[in-house]
């Protein structure tokens, strides 16, 4: 069974991008670009991971990632939290937000699916062992 990955991204070619390596890697993917769709869009889709750009318009990606983190539904799940801020203490800020990594664009391609499986749940044994 795939994994299925919330990517929450305003700008369309990163989001273009993300969602086509995830699924060229057999993972389920729900495109989300508008910051306030996201908390009802990650209920309805029930992700195994949240990808989060930090600088969304009409809200911040670190206030959705601590509201990810108070829904009883949704505050298990892992986000990667994915952003242009690069300075002195936003990786820490990120973090205390919720965020289970981070990674700063522009984002290669390596470095994005080592995070994603990081995070990804492993997959249950065949046998149950």
């Amino acid at each position: 069974m795939a994994n299925r990955i919330l990517v929450v991204e305003d700008n369309d070619l990163n989001r273009k991008l993300f969602c086509d390596v995830l699924r060229a890697n057999g993972h389920e993917v729900e495109p989300v670009a508008d910051g306030e769709l996201v908390l009802n869009g990650a209920r309805a889709f029930a992700p195994d991971l949240i990808i989060m750009d930090i600088q969304l318009p009409h809200v911040s990606g670190l206030d959705l990632i601590e509201a990810l983190k108070q829904d009883a539904a949704l505050h298990d799940v892992p986000v990667l939290a994915v952003t242009a801020y690069a300075g002195k203490g936003d990786e820490e800020r990120i973090r205390a937000a919720g965020a289970a990594d981070y990674l700063s664009k522009p984002v290669s391609i390596g470095p994005f699916m080592a995070a994603v499986r990081r995070l990804l749940p492993a997959p249950a044994s065949a046998g149950g062992a």
